[in-house]
């Protein structure tokens, strides 16, 4: 699982690169519905969240057991102007935080994978979980992404 769950992390931001290829920045920002997030929006949010996973990450490796605490997604939004970026900026923030976590990732010893915290929401998380958990928030979001683009919400 380890080597998938690497293997998906680090092909993540190609993939996303992928999904937006071609599409006008006009599209990019328009937000399906009200209260709906754009994609320019949700590819903010995945940078935000990768940073967020950054620190747990090392949290857990370096504090076994550290407490983990959740995020406010809509004041990050908020507080970041999530509407404001470009897709250049959004897209190198996501890929350089993701590339320094895989770098990371690449290099555990199979007990620091083992190593855990304890989330505010979710409860207990090992290292190995929360990476595995990125590559299912990128799918839930590559999904979204693709829906929006094909004029759903």
């Amino acid at each position: 699982m380890t080597a998938d769950t690497l293997a998906a992390q680090r092909s993540a931001p190609a993939t996303l690169a992928q999904l937006i290829a071609g599409v006008s920045d006009d599209t990019l920002h328009r937000r399906p519905a009200p209260g709906k997030w754009s994609v320019v929006e949700i590819i903010a949010h995945l940078a935000e969240d990768e940073l967020s996973s950054s620190w747990r990450y090392r949290q857990m490796i370096e504090h076994d057991g550290a407490a983990l605490l959740g995020f406010d997604q809509e004041l990050w939004e908020r507080l970041g102007d999530y509407a404001s970026w470009t897709v250049r900026d959004a897209l190198d923030m996501f890929r350089l935080l993701r590339q320094a976590n895989v770098t990371l990732l690449s290099r555990l010893s199979p007990a620091e994978w083992e190593r855990s915290g304890t989330h505010a929401e979710r409860g207990r998380l090992t290292v190995r979980s929360l990476a595995a958990h990125m590559v299912g928030h990128d799918a839930n979001h590559f999904a979204q992404i693709q829906r929006i683009l094909a004029g759903g919400v």
